[in-house]
């Protein structure tokens, strides 16, 4: 029975509790979380480690007027049910439900949208300052993960915030062990006391007796700093300009809450280290937090079972191509180099770690260094293959521009994750990347049709000794088995697929099966087209002889994408032809199952089709805009 957390549908109804009552309501925290999520799917190692946490921070906090700022926001479940959506959970991550992260236009308790990593103190710094120069006594409070904590982007943030004094806390989830020793008693007092009012006073009035002897006070400010040194890992962030407290039991409600009150009271940047379990308190998730991080529909009895093999042929995922390429590459090629950000299981690098572990580097969640230190294994004569989503390679485009692609460096970018993702929404689409990267000069950029043409790309990337990206999508495709034979394409050229009269279809990747299937209605000539840059300008002017409108077709943004260097090439050879470019409209899209939303766009065979015989209609092109109005409608059915 959930007696306490059922009646509680906001923070302000949290408050009222007695603090003897709120370990049982982490305890049916808990038990809501395990059996919610069983039904839903999501992340539930994360979110059962920080349930404590949550309700401190709740319960200390004034919470919305201070704000709490989740840095990458999966492991907020227990922080959407405490402020409100309890009901909403069983919508979790689905089309017209409630995001599996912080999303302002969700919750007023959701201070920031987040959901990459490492943007947590920057962020809350900014809303510090805020409330300091508005006058307010409002607190903000980064919570970020010891793995957030590689993404260079928290460390450039503390920096600055240790330089002011704003009223900000930043909140250290120490899950994984990895900086701490084991804590006990003895830290947990450590912590309070050092957090207290009498601990700070004592410190900044012995600071102004002794700045009148310059000496005594820097022996002092030393002695301090070794004393807390012998008993706490906090010299580093003391050194940023922060008051470090910790490490304390992030599942001990009673300091938690006596720790953060004290801390409540202080003036300037804090620092607190917490140490929690992944998985706490379901103990499958205890034993493999790996497996039990992001999760499909489970029995919590029985825990996450391998479904038995079906009497059918295994279909691979695009990653798990990307995978087996990538093992056969290296054992044929002695320079490859694997790279993750911190993406290894799920970019397919783990067969590869096993095989190669001289030759594998997890460079943790730092985009931005990972592709800096491939272009410093090339310049060296390595052959670098970067690993990394779609939407993560947006965080390091400075790098692929100035230090790979100005330079010409052999790097191979296996972009993951490319198009739509479909529960993770908005935050992990990879809409934008065939924009942002043709305006690349040196820039080859491929785009496969099938499962095959994705081995193939690769192997033909890795060929080139200049930089080369070949994007592809989440999941299966549509079945083509690959070869083991390898071959390089010839680069910047299509192929025909089917012939018609009257239109013709330009597919980029992903969406040559629905090109192929509206065709069949529309008798329409397909092309392939392959290579986004350099595109095979040859086969498109013939196609524009040869037929009255042009249709192109890809699974990225309209604007910039595939369709605009099409329409530029006709354009720069005076070719005057019909053009009908669709694509992901001009909006973020939320989360739903991706044939659904691709529908709802108009990119599946019958979308494709009204689109034509619209255009045809009409004279008018009618680009994927014209679905904006009725996509809310699809994605809600």
């Amino acid at each position: 029975m959930t007696s306490l957390l059922n009646n509680i549908n906001s923070p302000d109804d949290l408050r009222l509790l007695d603090r003897k009552q709120l370990p049982q309501l982490a305890d049916e925290l808990r038990q809501f979380l395990v059996a919610s999520v069983s039904q839903t799917g999501g992340h539930l190692s994360s979110n059962l480690g920080t349930v404590e946490l949550t309700i401190a921070l709740h319960y200390v906090f004034n919470t919305p007027l201070d704000k709490l700022v989740w840095d990458v926001g999966h492991q907020t479940y227990a922080h959407k049910i405490l402020t409100g959506r309890r009901d909403a959970m069983k919508s979790l991550r689905m089309a017209g439900g409630i995001s599996g992260f912080p999303k302002r236009d969700e919750s007023p308790y959701d201070a920031f949208g987040t959901a990459h990593s490492s943007t947590s103190i920057s962020a809350a710094l900014g809303m510090a300052v805020a409330a300091q120069i508005e006058g307010n006594d409002s607190r903000a409070v980064a919570i970020i993960g010891d793995g957030a904590m590689s993404g260079g982007m928290a460390f450039e943030a503390l920096n600055n915030a240790g330089a002011m004094d704003a009223n900000l806390l930043v909140v250290l989830n120490d899950n994984d062990m990895s900086i701490s020793r084991p804590v006990g008693a003895l830290n947990n007092y450590l912590a309070r006391l050092m957090s207290g009012r009498f601990y700070a006073a004592m410190w900044r009035g012995g600071e102004k007796v002794l700045k009148g002897m310059p000496p005594v006070l820097e022996f002092a400010k030393r002695a301090e700093e070794h004393v807390k040194g012998m008993v706490t890992p906090g010299t580093l962030f003391e050194e940023f300009g922060f008051n470090y407290i910790g490490p304390i039991d992030g599942h001990d409600l009673d300091t938690l809450i006596t720790t953060l009150g004290n801390i409540r009271q202080l003036q300037g940047p804090q620092f607190l280290h917490i140490v929690t379990q992944k998985g706490k308190g379901y103990a499958r998730a205890e034993e493999d937090c790996l497996l039990y991080h992001g999760v499909g529909k489970f029995d919590p009895e029985h825990g996450i079972i391998a479904k038995p093999a079906a009497n059918q042929t295994y279909k691979p995922s695009y990653t798990q191509i990307f995978s087996n390429w990538l093992c056969d590459m290296a054992q044929l090629d002695p320079r490859l180099i694997g790279i993750t950000p911190a993406m290894c299981e799920g970019s397919g690098m783990v067969e590869f770690a096993e095989k190669f572990p001289q030759r594998y580097f997890d460079v943790g969640i730092a985009e931005q260094h990972a592709l800096t230190f491939a272009a410093g294994l090339a310049c060296e004569g390595m052959k670098p293959v970067v690993a990394i989503y779609s939407t993560f390679l947006q965080r390091a485009y400075d790098q692929l521009i100035h230090d790979i692609a100005i330079q010409n460096l052999p790097v191979v970018l296996a972009i993951d994750r490319a198009g739509l993702v479909g529960a993770d929404g908005a935050t992990h689409a990879g809409s934008f990347d065939l924009s942002y990267l043709r305006c690349i000069p040196n820039l080859t950029v491929m785009a496969p049709a099938d499962e095959n043409e994705c081995r193939q790309m690769l192997f033909t990337a890795f060929q080139l000794n200049t930089p080369a990206a070949v994007r592809y999508p989440r999941g299966c495709g549509p079945g083509v088995a690959p070869q083991k034979e390898m071959q390089a394409l010839p680069i910047g050229k299509g192929e025909i697929r089917r012939s018609g009269a009257g239109v013709a279809i330009l597919s980029f990747g992903s969406m040559l099966a629905p090109a192929l299937g509206a065709a069949d209605l529309l008798n329409a000539t397909v092309a392939n087209m392959r290579f986004v840059k350099p595109l095979d300008k040859e086969l498109v002017l013939r196609l524009a002889r040869e037929h009255t409108l042009l249709v192109t077709v890809e699974e990225n943004t309209i604007q910039g994408g595939a369709g605009s260097a099409v329409a530029e090439c006709l354009q720069q050879h005076g070719m005057s032809n019909a053009l009908l470019q669709l694509g992901l409209p001009d909006t973020f899209l939320e989360q739903g199952e991706p044939a659904k939303i691709l529908a709802a766009c108009g990119l599946d065979a019958a979308g494709i089709v009204a689109s034509v015989r619209c255009n045809m209609l009409s004279g008018i092109p009618k680009n994927s805009e014209a679905v904006i109005p009725t996509l809310r409608q699809a994605q809600d059915k």
